[in-house]
């Protein structure tokens, strides 16, 4: 395998002293994922100091690490190792030619990544690098810039944020040449106090735009204009997606026979026919800022189709699991990653499209970081949950009793308190024929829910 980086780079990029020469193939500081060959950063940390790890490391393969404190085995030694790891994705960064695309939004911005990736990958097989599962803020992006790999022809990565100016800081070190924000919503609305805060927030990305850069906007957001007039000040292009006006938009989109949606688009310079395997209007609207991307750096749009028609389900946004019972067969969506009202009110409406299903039974843990709105915008649900024919409703929390007590006497309903408890309630009533929704913010684990029910790992 190709070095991903030597020892004198290391030293030189981080103002290191290499113990030896060497060589790596990648860079983790999780022990956890590491793969024979990769640099092992030893990150300090609030818990447990990296450097307890480095001798694990280096059992489980590892070709060197980089660390502040001397240790046995090859490493470079550095006065700060994360310092250390934001020098290391600026050199890559420096170093590389790659097309570099940014993603952020609040809702939707992993699903686009990874969309937008399957589509490069079409473009140029084994030359795109992405940031992979949500390492998208101040450790995972320095990370996933120093994983480039040389050759790379493209490289997607995700900025996430909870509060004003991570973004700014973030779109420095990734420098896009295209800026892509997926959707604004009331996500950690608790941080910024308003929607238009989030937008301004989530608009920081354009300024970390390289000269000739191109920001790409969601047409259909009420905080579109405001978004335009930030982007003016660094892109020099702008480009909008949705429906309407916007310069890429569905002219016709009808549910596929598959589940998922056949899509007639006008482009920038085209039109083109699609079909996309994802679910939902969501992904209608993530589907025309992928091909928005693509068509932007003169990329083949109808191969990004294609790319987009095979796109399985995402663990824990949208994959789809089979629940084998004594009587049959029932189906569980997994959504359990993260959650906000936009993408609680999507996904609903999404199950309540699902074909030939006995029960619509929705699972729904709590959204965090709403501050004051959160008993507001609980409660909101209720009409998505109507509109989403949802037979059976299983509540997690006592955040979730407002919309308890919107929905009472309209739907069957479980208040209970832990996962535990739903996964109990949820096993007891499952029958052959349902389709179940498991949905709620990360933090409430709910992913452990579907390893219960479902049988997969977690």
């Amino acid at each position: 395998m190709t070095a991903l980086w030597r020892s004198d780079e290391i030293a030189a990029a981080t103002g290191g002293t290499a113990s030896a020469p060497f060589e790596v193939t990648g860079v983790t500081f999780d022990s956890r994922e590491l793969q024979p060959g990769d640099l092992f950063v030893a990150m300090p940390g609030t818990v447990h100091d990296g450097h307890k790890f480095v001798a694990g490391a280096f059992e489980a393969g590892a070709a060197a690490a980089l660390v502040s404190q001397p240790v046995d085995g090859p490493h470079v030694l550095v006065d700060d190792t994360f310092a250390a790891l934001q020098a290391l994705g600026h050199a890559a960064r420096e170093r590389t030619s790659a097309t570099i695309f940014g993603v952020t939004g609040s809702v939707g911005k992993t699903s686009s990544k990874e969309a937008l990736y399957l589509a490069l990958d079409r473009n140029a097989p084994g030359k795109v690098h992405r940031s992979v599962k949500s390492y998208n803020n101040h450790t995972g992006v320095p990370l996933s810039l120093a994983r480039m790999p040389r050759d790379c022809r493209y490289a997607v990565l995700e900025m996430g944020m909870n509060h004003s100016g991570e973004i700014r800081d973030l779109t420095a070190q990734i420098r896009p040449d295209v800026a892509l924000i997926t959707a604004i919503a009331p996500a950690h609305i608790e941080n910024l106090g308003s929607i238009e805060a989030i937008a301004d927030a989530k608009a920081e990305i354009f300024e970390g735009l390289e000269s000739d850069g191109i920001a790409i906007v969601p047409n259909d957001s009420d905080q579109r204009d405001r978004l335009v007039k930030a982007a003016r000040r660094h892109a020099d292009r702008i480009i909008t997606f949705g429906t309407g006006d916007a310069d890429v938009h569905a002219v016709h989109a009808v549910r596929s026979e598959q589940g998922g949606s056949q899509i007639s688009a006008a482009l920038l310079e085209r039109e083109l026919t699609f079909t996309i395997a994802q679910r939902g209007e969501h992904w209608v609207s993530n589907a025309l800022a992928v091909l928005a991307a693509v068509e932007a750096i003169g990329a083949d749009v109808a191969i990004a189709g294609l790319a987009l028609a095979d796109m399985a389900g995402l663990k824990g946004r949208g994959e789809r699991h089979m629940i084998h019972l004594a009587e049959g067969e029932a189906l569980l969506i997994d959504e359990s990653y993260n959650a906000n009202p936009a993408s609680m009110a999507a996904t609903l409406k999404s199950l309540g499209e699902e074909e030939d299903v006995a029960r619509r039974i929705a699972v729904l843990g709590p959204m965090r970081e709403l501050g004051e709105q959160s008993e507001q915008l609980h409660a909101g649900l209720a009409p998505a949950v109507i509109d989403g024919h949802v037979d059976r409703l299983i509540l997690i929390g006592e955040e979730m009793r407002p919309l308890a007590e919107s929905v009472v006497g309209k739907v069957g309903l479980d208040l209970v308190f832990t996962v535990d408890e739903a996964a109990e309630a949820l096993q007891s009533m499952l029958r052959s024929g349902d389709a179940v929704l498991v949905k709620a913010s990360n933090s409430v684990g709910l992913a452990r829910l579907v390893e219960q029910v479902a049988g997969v790992a977690a």
